[in-house]
């Protein structure tokens, strides 16, 4: 029953921060670059719910987003998940207790996202390879990663402990004869 709960929580947390990416941080851009709240949102997730759940909703998230507003159905979906499945082998090899920990996570799934969408977009859609711009961007959109996980850390860490302890406590009944 906290399992289900907590995945309905998960749910709606991830409508408000669609409504806060789709409609709040288009007024707060830097030179036109939104952060990507999603890929911190999934590797959350992944850190403190492990992989399956990371896996199956960033999955699930990614291909809302396609559908919503993507070009190709299932490359944010492949991405997200992909990020779902990096928290818990960060998680298994990093500690999560340090704030620059966390900031280094964070800057590397967003690399690994976006670079990762832009070969899809290449591969499928045929678009013009810039990587002069790309990169410009890319860099912009990880600090600002980093800006908004500094300020939510607090957050992350009290919200991310209650997680693990429904999704990761093992209930395990011994019998002693």
């Amino acid at each position: 029953m906290k399992k289900a709960g907590s995945i309905l929580l998960l749910v709606l947390a991830f409508l408000i921060i669609y409504f806060l990416q789709a409609n709040f941080f288009t007024w707060f851009t830097i030179a036109g670059v939104k952060p990507n709240l999603f890929v911190i949102y999934l590797l959350f997730i992944g850190l403190f719910a492990g992989k399956k759940l990371g896996l199956i909703l960033g999955v699930l998230f990614g291909v809302y987003l396609d559908i919503v507003i993507g070009r190709q159905i299932g490359i944010s979906g492949i991405m997200l998940g992909i990020i779902g499945l990096l928290g818990e082998y960060l998680d298994k090899n990093f500690s999560k207790e340090s704030r620059i920990t966390i900031m280094l996570m964070i800057a590397g799934s967003t690399v690994i996202y976006e670079v990762g969408c832009y070969i899809f977009n290449i591969i499928a859609l045929g678009t013009s390879v810039e990587i002069l711009a790309f990169i410009k961007i890319l860099l912009i959109e990880v600090i600002y990663n980093i800006l908004i996980a500094i300020v939510i850390y607090s957050l992350i860490q009290r919200l991310g402990h209650a997680l693990e302890e429904v999704f990761k406590t093992k209930n395990i009944l011994t019998r002693y004869f």
